[in-house]
């Protein structure tokens, strides 16, 4: 399961109506063009929070993962490279594909091995991170989890994750945190990068 795509699967709808001034905030708006740019560029995933036990399981496996999105705003899509480091089978995983985006509806969405994924992006306090939350539907299915444009976060960014962790009803214990260090995917990314580089200058030499 590419579960960083289920990563950029979230949802914020059982937010609106929370109690709390906090929760209250954390509504899904529609996405502009500033959006797009906002989320380009390299995210780390930080930490995570989710009902579902196969997710739980593939949180404590993955000690590390990044994720590369390249907003395309002509075709409406944004274009998402991952590395995973799943550290139980000592591996790194690398996936590429792309997000439809319905910037009214303020959604993501991607359809992967027969199933439909809608998303909504949580704007934080911060624009070195961003939250994203998932099936808001269900109790018994929802989740969340934090990227940050570095791979250690302010303890004031971990706090704001904590506070969009309780408005959905966990506790911070249920919280499970990443460890760059730990990470298995830098010379995969490092050998995508240089191929990149040197595809640029060959097309600029043309």
């Amino acid at each position: 399961m590419a579960l960083t795509w289920a990563l950029v699967v979230l949802s914020l709808l059982p937010l609106v109506g929370a109690e709390s001034s906090e929760c209250a905030n954390m509504t899904g708006t529609p996405i502009t063009n500033a959006t797009l740019e906002m989320i380009s560029g390299k995210w780390f995933y930080i930490a995570s929070a989710f009902r579902l036990p196969e997710f739980i399981e593939w949180a404590k496996a993955v000690p590390s993962a990044v994720v590369y999105l390249t907003p395309n705003q002509t075709e409406n899509v944004v274009y998402f490279r991952e590395y995973i480091t799943f550290a139980t089978e000592g591996k790194c995983l690398y996936n590429s594909s792309y997000m439809d985006i319905q910037k009214e509806n303020g959604t993501f969405s991607r359809t992967e091995m027969n199933v439909y994924y809608l998303a909504y992006l949580i704007h934080t306090k911060d624009p070195a991170t961003f939250i994203f939350a998932y099936f808001p539907e269900d109790k018994q299915k929802i989740g969340l989890s934090l990227y940050a444009n570095t791979s250690q976060v302010t303890p004031e960014q971990m706090s704001e994750f904590h506070e969009a962790s309780k408005c959905l009803g966990f506790e911070v214990s249920e919280i499970i945190t990443t460890d760059e260090t730990k990470s298995l995917c830098g010379p995969l990314e490092q050998q995508h990068e240089e191929e990149r580089k040197k595809k640029l200058e060959e097309a600029a030499q043309a």
